[in-house]
């Protein structure tokens, strides 16, 4: 226990000084937490101090932190689940539908086509080619929901129509994400499980079904009758009772838990004092104390010692390369179609190229289920890493302007 204290103490502060730095460099916090987490993993700190490095970060503890922060992921991704905003996406369901489309078409198609050759250099012996395509697949067409919405709300973009139109088109992107996700990992057999494929399915299905179909309109009939009620304690307890029952059913099916605890918060009833209420309450203790254990965990995996030769940053610029053109790509291509101007256009493909946190989960999802190696990890720890940087000095570059500095200019020439 003592051990467990002392490493926590350490990444607290590490994520708190290193996501001061990022602040100050114009990044978001997340990217110096994400920075944190390596510099106190095996690529640095195990390199300077190995002796020392062991005996804070023991393999033996890293139970104790996949379990914490396997916690606070179910919390973080039922709070993303919640905050879909079915308003804004009617509203601008047209480009949303067709940039979120093609944003995660055109990164999926290109993974496909680089996947023979990365599974034949750094995947394990036994993966199966289906499984490493979905989910090199899923790594390079997601978009981080929750980073997307720092930036544009540290920048004041959220209300515009540009920010509101990548907010929808990252919702949907986690959406169908998650939904492949879910499919995926009904292609990797658990340890112990002996349930067939085609019932797996089965069992997603039904509860796909009882969560939209039963749960969703029950919470919806339940926030009609006490709408103008705060969120007590008892239904804040019943919430989270839901969120942990949601996310036990699918870890029972075979499908990673997180997929059923951002469903639980697709189904929270849209009241807005209650969901200001949960994220009140709830956000401060995921992203102050259990994210950070999340971010050490993902440094502890990265081994940038292993990238000794030039062909493996080649190939790492390779990952880069296919996962910014077909991101980047698909939603520029979509944003012009519907009429968007190329600042725009180029602008929105920017914040759709952003992967930070949602990338990582689904990296360790892949890591935990043995369908990466270590180096292909690394590479695309990287990679989100880099996208995620891109994304602000791309828009000042574009010249769409940070309205926390000077709330008089618009965001852009021409509505998005």
């Amino acid at each position: 226990m003592t051990l467990l204290l002392v490493q926590m103490a350490t990444v607290l502060l590490t994520a708190l000084l290193c996501g001061l730095v990022a602040r100050k460099l114009g990044q978001t916090r997340v990217i110096g937490e994400i920075v944190g987490g390596i510099l106190i993993g095996p690529s640095v700190f195990g390199r300077l101090a190995p002796a020392a490095s062991a005996r804070l970060f023991p393999p033996s503890s890293f139970a104790s932190f996949e379990v914490l922060s396997n916690i606070g992921l179910i919390l973080f991704l039922f709070l993303i689940g919640s905050e879909i905003d079915y308003n804004h996406l009617r509203r601008h369901r047209g480009t949303a539908a067709l940039a979120s489309g093609l944003s995660i078409l055109f990164p999926f198609l290109l993974a496909v086509l680089v996947a023979p050759a990365l599974r034949t250099r750094f995947a394990p012996a036994a993966v199966g080619a289906l499984p490493f395509v979905l989910f090199l697949g899923i790594s390079m067409s997601i978009t981080a929901f929750p980073v997307l919405a720092r930036i544009l709300e540290e920048r004041r973009l959220q209300s515009t129509p540009l920010g509101a139109t990548a907010l929808m088109c990252a919702a949907l992107d986690d959406v169908c994400a998650w939904l492949l996700l879910a499919v995926a990992l009904t292609l990797v057999p658990n340890a112990g499980d002996s349930l067939p494929l085609p019932y797996r399915l089965l069992l997603l299905g039904g509860y796909l079904v009882v969560m939209l179909a039963v749960v969703r309109p029950l919470a919806k009939r339940l926030a009609a009758s006490r709408a103008n009620t705060a969120l007590s304690y008892e239904l804040l307890a019943i919430t989270l009772a839901v969120v942990l029952a949601s996310a036990a059913a699918t870890q029972a099916i075979g499908v990673h838990p997180l997929f059923g605890a951002f469903l639980a918060g697709v189904c929270f009833p849209r009241v807005e004092r209650w969901q200001a209420a949960i994220r009140t309450r709830l956000d401060m203790v995921v992203s102050v104390l259990l994210l950070p254990l999340f971010f050490a965990l993902t440094g502890l995996r990265t081994r940038l010692d292993l990238f000794s030769g030039y062909r493996i940053w080649l190939w790492t610029g390779l990952v880069l390369a296919v996962a910014i053109a077909g991101k980047m790509g698909g939603a520029v291509l979509a944003a012009r179609c519907t009429g968007q101007s190329w600042q725009n256009a180029f602008a929105l493909g920017a914040l759709i190229n952003t992967r930070g946190l949602v990338e990582l989960i689904v990296l360790n999802i892949a890591y935990n289920a043995h369908i990466f190696s270590p180096t292909l990890f690394t590479m695309l720890v990287v990679m989100a890493l880099v996208t995620t940087m891109m994304t602000t000095p791309i828009l000042n570059l574009l010249g769409i302007e940070d309205r926390s500095r000077d709330s008089h200019h618009p965001a852009s020439a021409e509505p998005a």
